[in-house]
């Protein structure tokens, strides 16, 4: 009894040091989050230092994976409104913010929801990217990067694409064809494939780009 009581302790100790993980004076958890039975339509998520990456879901349901440290946690509400909110909560002193970043597998957070079922995705996050893999929304997409990239792969909307970076390029295929779209980019130090300004079209797309290129194609 002793022995199996042992080797369960050992087991626990051993889980425990599989999902944790030191790494700037700090220690992370890795965490997982699941919709359930809450209707999702809008996801916001506002994170520093935190690079995102969207995907598929494999069903109807939003799935969120991340690390929590002691001292900066990742805080998810789901509002009366159907509006999924991401958010990144500091619990630091001044002397935290002193001294190397956590490692990179720390600062990763991965989200897979239904596609053509969320209305509208609004990230925006500093010194890391932003991916976006082939997906629809019924509504718009947004997506901001301060010190990183924005990669959309073939993502698709109803009404309009808004994407802005500084120190970083935009680059990605949206669907749709060219008199789809309005479209209007702003570049600063940087390069640009497609017109500062084109009307019409019944939908929207828009690029600010400051110190990087724009390169983005619209395809069927």
């Amino acid at each position: 009894m002793k022995k199996v009581t042992a080797l369960l302790v050992g087991w626990s100790i051993a889980l425990s040091f599989a999902l944790c993980g030191c790494s700037g004076g700090d220690t992370f958890t890795q965490k997982s989050y699941a919709s359930g039975e809450n209707e999702i339509e809008k996801i916001t998520l506002q994170a520093e230092d935190r690079e995102v990456e969207i995907d598929v879901s494999g069903d109807e349901k939003v799935y969120i994976d991340y690390f929590d440290g002691q001292k900066e946690t990742i805080d998810i509400t789901v509002s009366e409104s159907k509006e999924l909110t991401v958010k990144r909560v500091d619990h630091k002193k001044w002397t935290d913010f002193i001294g190397t970043k956590p490692a990179k597998e720390y600062r990763k957070i991965k989200i897979r929801i239904p596609d053509n079922r969320i209305a509208s995705l609004t990230v925006d996050t500093t010194n890391e990217d932003i991916t976006v893999h082939a997906l629809s929304f019924t509504q718009h997409v947004s997506l901001a990067a301060n010190g990183g990239n924005i990669v959309c792969e073939r993502i698709r909307v109803g009404e309009s694409v808004c994407l802005k970076t500084k120190n970083g390029n935009i680059t990605g295929t949206v669907i749709g064809g060219w008199d789809d779209f309005s479209i209007a980019c702003k570049i600063k130090k940087g390069k640009c494939n497609l017109p500062t300004l084109k009307e019409g079209g019944q939908k929207s797309f828009s690029a600010d780009c400051n110190n990087g290129n724009i390169h983005v194609e619209f395809v069927q």
